[in-house]
C-alpha cells in the first residue's frame, strides 16, 4: 500500500530499518578499516576524516541501491545524506561532552558509555529517520529491498 509505514511485526519499518542498519554496519567497517589503514601515515584527524568521508560514500551507495532501491545517484542526494550523518556525529559528540564535562563522568569506562554506547544509539536514531525523511522520502518506504 503506497505510503504505508505501519510496522506490525515484519512490516515496511522494520524491513526497512534492517536494511539501514546492515548498510550501516557494512560502511562503520569501511570507516574503521580505512582510518587504521591511514593512521599511521596521517595524522588522527585527517586520518578519521578520510575515513568518515569514505563511510559515508559506502553508506550513502548502500541505502540508495540497496536499502531504498534508487536507479540513479544525485550529488544533491549524497549531500543531503551527508548532513545528516554530521548531525549524527554531533549527536554523539553531544552525548560524550555533557556525560563528561557537564556531568563529570570522566572515566574510559563513562566516556565509551556515553560516547560509543547512548551516543551511537541516539545517532543511528537521528540518521535513520533523517535519511527515510530527509534524503529518500516516502518513496523508499514501499521499494525497499528487503522487502
Amino acid at each position: 500500500m503506497a505510503g504505508d509505514v505501519r510496522d506490525g511485526g515484519g512490516g515496511p519499518v522494520r524491513r526497512e530499518a534492517l536494511g539501514f542498519l546492515l548498510v550501516g554496519g557494512v560502511a562503520y567497517a569501511a570507516d574503521l578499516a580505512l582510518f587504521l589503514a591511514l593512521r599511521p601515515h596521517f595524522a588522527p584527524l585527517p586520518a578519521k576524516a578520510l575515513a568518515f568521508l569514505a563511510g559515508c560514500t559506502v553508506a550513502y551507495l548502500g541505502n540508495a541501491l540497496g536499502t531504498y532501491r534508487r536507479r540513479s545517484l544525485h550529488l544533491r542526494q549524497y549531500g543531503a545524506f551527508f548532513g545528516v550523518n554530521l548531525a549524527g556525529a554531533a549527536v554523539q559528540l553531544a552525548c560524550l561532552g555533557v556525560s563528561h564535562y557537564g556531568l563529570g563522568l570522566t572515566s574510559p569506562l563513562a566516556d565509551t558509555v556515553s560516547g560509543l554506547g547512548v551516543g551511537t544509539v541516539l545517532a543511528t536514531g537521528v540518521r535513520f529517520w533523517g535519511t527515510r525523511t530527509l534524503v529518500f522520502g516516502p518513496r523508499g518506504r514501499d521499494t525497499s529491498w528487503t522487502g
